[in-house]
């Protein structure tokens, strides 16, 4: 299926410059894990979504490029390293987050937790978490750090979790997100279309997280990407991203992104200062 015209990627002469930054402090981004379109515009502005834990995922969620397999034991000096990294970049904002660590019996929370503190005195720290397993206590241990936003993405409509996300349980997402409501922080979520779903499959994917209480919503263009053995079913028009934002400020989000690129911490720092806090 051919790209339409409005999905473009850029390249910064910046890149190659955060790249050395990254690999002298042996640090990780989803933006290049993940083959993220915006990485051209996002290191050209000298921000990153910086991925802690390593870069190698025990599940195998099948739209993703990150690498599958055994990970390696969590470094207890990587909080520092990330905070060398924001304070060399002058970030005031900054969007952590991991794979999923299956493989760790708290599924990774006493590293964000530990980030967090490396970083509170100096960034907003917002997270994008894993599930955890579907530990509340997990959950817990990251939120009593107070991040400025908790993020899990949802990620696509139910129907499509056993093809998409094998791995994964739509229900079980959105209990985290609950539970990270009735813990009194922003909540924020994520999913991507044009995987096969419909526009009333959108819609009631946006009220379930509404129901539980979610503050922020992105909605982006899936992007086939070098390993995804997700095929794209449908690029959906410009139009369609205009509506979808409409609907979603209309079933209460405070926050709401819609568009193409559009990706769980793209401009993160714009859409959480927006709602005001």
């Amino acid at each position: 299926m051919k790209v339409p015209s409005w999905i473009k990627t850029t390249y910064s002469p910046q890149d190659n410059e955060m790249r050395a930054l990254l690999r002298n402090l042996g640090l990780h981004t989803i933006c290049e894990e993940a083959r993220c379109p915006n990485i051209g515009e996002c290191f050209g502005r000298r921000t990153a979504t910086l991925l802690i834990l390593g870069c190698i995922c025990t599940r195998n969620c099948r739209f993703c490029a990150v690498e599958k397999g055994k990970p390696f034991p969590p470094d207890e000096e990587e909080p520092k390293r990330v905070r060398e990294i924001v304070e060399k970049l002058g970030l005031r904002y900054v969007v952590i987050t991991s794979p999923s660590r299956d493989d760790l019996s708290d599924g990774g929370a006493t590293q964000f937790a530990s980030t967090i503190r490396a970083l509170r005195d100096i960034a907003d720290v917002e997270v994008l978490v894993p599930d955890f397993g579907g530990s509340r206590d997990a959950l817990k241990t990251v939120i009593d750090e107070g991040p400025y936003v908790l993020n899990h993405n949802i990620e696509t409509v139910f129907h499509l979790y056993s093809t998409v996300r094998p791995m994964a349980n739509y229900k079980r997402s959105l209990k985290l997100l609950e539970w990270a409501k009735e813990m009194g922080t922003t909540t924020k979520s994520g999913f991507m279309v044009g995987l096969g779903e419909g526009m009333d499959e959108v819609i009631g994917l946006m009220k379930d997280l509404r129901d539980v209480g979610v503050d922020i919503v992105t909605v982006g263009q899936y992007i086939r990407p070098p390993g995804g053995k997700v095929k794209v079913n449908r690029y959906l028009p410009l139009e369609e991203f205009d509506d979808i934002k409409i609907i979603a400020k209309e079933l209460g989000f405070r926050g709401a992104a819609s568009g193409p690129l559009v990706r769980s911490s793209y401009r993160a720092r714009e859409l959480a200062r927006s709602l005001g806090q």
